[in-house]
């Protein structure tokens, strides 16, 4: 399991594939095996959902990654806020396409900079 926040950060310069209830990140890691990490923010909601979020995609990705996961990469799950809606068994679906979609090199293209969100009025 990934708990560093570094470890996270050079995830985020990896293969990114998205899904309705999720983003998949992969990374190279350097030999380390199969890691896995999620994150879920406060967007999301409170507490409450984001650890069930959590309790779901640990599961997932305990039954996915020891037969389709990329050997030697991190592998990080982004919640998004359908994800606590949408069915388990639609999750696995879509967590084995993007595992697929990763395996072939096939990404998303990464989203635009935020321009022109700043708080504050600054």
């Amino acid at each position: 399991m990934i708990r560093r926040r570094a470890d996270f950060l050079a995830a985020n310069r990896g293969l990114r594939v998205a899904r309705p209830g999720f983003v998949l990140l992969a990374h190279p890691n350097g030999g380390q095996g199969k890691r896995y990490g999620i994150t879920v923010t406060k967007k999301v909601g409170n507490a409450v959902v984001r650890n069930r979020i959590k309790r779901r995609f640990r599961e997932l990705l305990r039954a996915a990654l020891p037969e389709h996961g990329l050997p030697d990469h991190d592998h990080v799950l982004i919640g998004r806020d359908g994800g606590i809606e949408r069915d388990f068994a639609k999750l696995r679906d879509e967590l084995s396409d993007a595992l697929a979609r990763a395996a072939a090199g096939k990404g998303d293209p990464r989203r635009n900079p935020r321009r022109g969100r700043r708080k504050g009025g600054r």
